[in-house]
């Protein structure tokens, strides 16, 4: 079979990501009405949907979920090596994706270690409010994940760390609704959430088997870093990973009044199957693997 046109292909790719047409169309640089015709084209050339349209989203088929995977690792792989190609001789780059949190608290601490183990490697830290599958983020070289881990096509993953979590508050906070008695004086705390991860408090209940509580209030913040940000200055209780309060606690400007408990995900190095022997990535995740055996959270 003819390899399908490319533009098609790049509109579809550019869709599948972003989730929406108009976006996408404002990434390429060309109106809506081009993006939907090289959908259709793309479409009759391979004589399937590729999109369901219920309503007003789109929603990727299975063929179309299929190849959006292929295409994102295809237009990566073309976007890295074009990179490379440009790139100063004898450097290398690393473009990773990292939750926002764990990147301020955890990693970019580190970076002056991180900068002199890898010398000759350049990495790029990319801050993500919203943390997806590599598969997402063709623009990206390996992104940290934390969590469940549900493994995809074409991607590697390196377990590099414990996942643990649990509640933190302000000492003060802690020392006023007396916390530290039992976790059933949550009762009497308001509760942060972040949207980016809603059901932290419920998988906490559920995973350390404590009696779930009803909060008296909840507050919801856009991301983590805002919800420990309010649980430092005394407003209630969040739910936090350890790796991204350690600072915090080792000061004392948090308290975890119940201490963490392991997830079974943990933390990984997420990267494309194809860059398993690229030194970069090699490099980085041996790196990676002895900072969480200092932490203390090696697995």
């Amino acid at each position: 079979m003819r390899l399908p046109p490319l533009n098609a292909l790049r509109a579809f790719e550019a869709v599948a990501r972003c989730g929406s047409i108009l976006k996408a169309a404002e990434e390429l640089g060309v109106v809506r009405g081009a993006v939907r015709q090289q959908i259709a084209a793309l479409e009759s050339h391979l004589g399937v949907p590729l999109f369901s349209r219920g309503g007003r989203r789109l929603v990727l088929t299975e063929e179309g979920e299929q190849l959006a995977v292929a295409a994102g690792t295809a237009f990566g792989i073309l976007q890295r090596a074009a990179a490379d190609i440009v790139a100063p001789k004898g450097r290398r780059e690393i473009r990773l994706g990292v939750p926002a949190a764990f990147a301020v608290w955890w990693l970019m601490p580190r970076l002056p270690s991180l900068e002199a183990d890898l010398d000759g490697i350049d990495i790029r830290v990319l801050p993500l409010a919203v943390v997806e599958p590599l598969s997402r983020h063709a623009d990206l070289d390996a992104v940290i994940m934390g969590g469940e881990y549900q493994p995809a096509p074409d991607i590697a993953a390196l377990r590099f760390m414990e996942d643990e979590f649990g509640p933190v508050a302000a000492p003060n906070l802690c020392a006023q609704l007396r916390l530290q008695e039992d976790p059933s004086r949550l009762g009497d705390a308001v509760a942060l959430l972040a949207r980016t991860a809603p059901t932290l408090w419920d998988d906490w209940f559920v995973e350390g088997g404590t009696a779930p509580v009803t909060f008296p209030r909840r507050s919801v913040f856009e991301d983590l870093l805002l919800a420990i940000a309010a649980a430092r200055a005394g407003a209630g209780v969040t739910i936090a990973p350890r790796a991204s309060i350690e600072a915090d606690l080792r000061h004392g400007l948090l308290q975890a009044p119940y201490g963490f408990i392991a997830r079974p995900g943990g933390y990984r190095l997420c990267f494309r199957t194809a860059d398993a022997d690229n030194p970069a990535i090699v490099g980085l995740g041996a790196w990676l693997a002895g900072q969480g055996a200092a932490t203390g959270q090696k697995i």
